[in-house]
């Protein structure tokens, strides 16, 4: 268990012009937020695309109810990852019904979470270091008695 306190997201759902160039971004080319957000998140890029092509295999197969497998996982992923607040019951809402909207605020919140400095504590420690031991050999010249010397 995360033993921080969660946090709310860094911008709202509806806060699209908060950051243009996202809202920008997302306006012209959501498909294209959507695969930026997954690949930046460590996703396949490609993710998104079972949200584009799900409702059209759901309708094939006579499925009457949808949810965006995407949006709805790498929001919950989120949202665990950066102990964010929320529920799965509102990631479902968000994702089905203001999709865009929640890829643009996953981007806004990768975007303040790569500006968020990563605090690392470091406690010192006291290193005593002994000095090494010290051998002083003295060598003696191997001279023999004298001779007739007695020892």
């Amino acid at each position: 268990m995360n033993s921080e306190p969660l946090t709310d997201w860094e911008s709202g759902l509806c806060d699209c012009f908060e950051n243009a160039s996202t809202c920008c971004y997302g306006f012209w080319c959501c498909p294209c937020l959507a695969c930026t957000v997954a690949g930046k998140y460590g996703e396949n890029r490609c993710l998104p695309l079972c949200d584009i092509f799900s409702p059209g295999v759901c309708v094939s197969c006579g499925i009457p109810v949808f949810l965006p497998p995407a949006v709805l996982s790498l929001r919950a992923s989120m949202r665990s990852r950066y102990g964010i607040k929320g529920s799965l019951c509102k990631d479902i809402l968000a994702s089905c019904f203001c999709m865009w909207c929640s890829w643009c605020q996953m981007h806004r919140e990768l975007k303040h979470q790569r500006k968020t400095p990563t605090i690392i504590n470091v406690h010192n420690q006291t290193v005593v270091q002994q000095p090494a031991p010290v051998v002083i050999m003295q060598s003696t010249p191997a001279v023999p008695p004298p001779y007739g010397a007695h020892y």
